[in-house]
């Protein structure tokens, strides 16, 4: 997964966010089940670094928020695979496991996590605060993976009162609970590439402007990330913020695009195509993302020593229009797309495009899968895990 860096010329292209195209739920259409799948090795120089951090003694038990949810479950399966099996640290994992979609798949989830002894799950819900920091206390991690959050733009327009429980009481129970703790954690936590907004200036750079979001989810993921400097400033809590570029994969979230179209097209129905296809997204596959959540959470970077935090965009930085994404998911599935055009949706950008520069200077990232590759392998899993083989 991380490689040496290829021409940055070769990867200017353009593209897109990370709650793109969530067009509204989709409910699955069967109980959950289990389906094994070997999550993507991590190159020996990762691993033998890796090492050498745990065999100091410097990261042991790491603790991660929204572990049934798409992300977080895949960082603790990681960690939890035979790749990591001489060395992984001890997995605690957070979630409330909410109905936002189907419960079965985040129970399906948890499921294949199995029954390993170094993973035990608290389903509790972020935002009480004196529970979090009692888990916190007494499980005392060396690091804390925070990916508990109210995801989706078009929700938020008419939920907005869940996305300030979960994304900003919930980040600040974070926050404080770690600053409280001994020891005091790193702590790596979920933004947004949302939080761009209409940039027009591509790619999207750490260094831009995000002071005009588009949608309430990206002002919380916005807010989350200032109250993270802030703490910073305040307590020297160190601390590494991720924008996640449109993420997608196996064991995803049925309300993106990737989902509803492969299930809608499947069955022969109409998709819903916003902008009437002039559209472009970053699509990022979850190994790829994974590889970048663990060098986070457990290589030492050197932070600024007055405000120990900083922002990684986490994206491919191979920008896909629309109709070209539409295309290779029906050459992957065999099967024409109807297509019902539409104008853009409320909350929504036109497109996304990361600059992973900072990433790979710092840890070396370099995403490895290319969309046609990663849609098959979600379509292959999609087909296990819906019975339409």
């Amino acid at each position: 997964m991380f490689s040496a860096g290829a021409a940055s010329a070769a990867r200017r292209i353009f593209s897109c966010q990370t709650c793109f195209w969530l067009c509204c739920s989709a409910a699955l259409p069967c109980p959950a089940r289990r389906i094994k799948e070997k999550p993507t090795l991590i190159t020996d120089v990762r691993v033998s670094r890796l090492q050498a951090t745990l065999t100091r003694g410097a990261l042991s038990r790491i603790l991660i928020t929204g572990a049934a949810g798409f992300i977080g479950f895949s960082v603790a399966r990681m960690l939890l695979s035979d790749r990591y099996r001489s060395m992984a640290p001890v997995v605690a994992g957070v979630d409330n496991v909410n109905d936002y979609y189907d419960v079965a798949l985040k129970e399906a989830r948890l499921g294949a996590l199995g029954d390993d002894s170094r993973f035990t799950f608290h389903r509790m819900d972020i935002a009480d605060h004196e529970a979090f920091a009692k888990l916190v206390a007494d499980f005392r991690p060396d690091a804390v993976i925070h990916l508990a959050a109210q995801a989706g733009v078009r929700y938020s327009l008419d939920n907005p009162f869940a996305y300030a429980r979960s994304n900003l009481i919930g980040h600040l129970s974070v926050l404080e609970a770690c600053r409280h703790a001994d020891p005091v954690p790193l702590l790596v936590y979920a933004s947004s590439s949302s939080v761009y907004g209409q940039n027009a200036k591509t790619p999207f750079s750490e260094t831009d402007r995000v002071d005009e979001p588009v949608s309430l989810y990206a002002a919380t993921k916005r807010a989350d990330e200032l109250m993270s400097s802030t703490y910073a400033h305040l307590y020297g809590l160190r601390q590494i913020g991720l924008r996640f570029f449109t993420v997608y994969g196996p064991w995803g979230r049925p309300d993106m695009a990737y989902w509803i179209f492969t299930e809608k097209i499947m069955r022969g129905e109409p998709i819903k195509v916003f902008n009437h296809g002039k559209l472009m997204r970053d699509f990022t596959y979850i190994d790829d993302v994974v590889e970048g959540v663990i060098a986070c959470a457990t290589e030492p970077a050197d932070l600024p020593q007055e405000r120990p935090h900083r922002l990684f965009n986490i994206g491919n930085n191979r920008p896909v229009a629309l109709g070209d994404f539409i295309q290779t998911l029906e050459n992957v599935i065999g099967i024409e797309a109807k297509k019902e055009f539409l104008p853009m949706q409320p909350g929504d950008v036109p497109a996304t495009f990361a600059d992973i520069d900072a990433l790979e200077a710092t840890y070396g990232y370099r995403p490895q899968v290319v969309l046609p590759d990663g849609l098959a392998r979600f379509v292959d899993w999609y087909r296990g895990y819906s019975g339409n083989a």
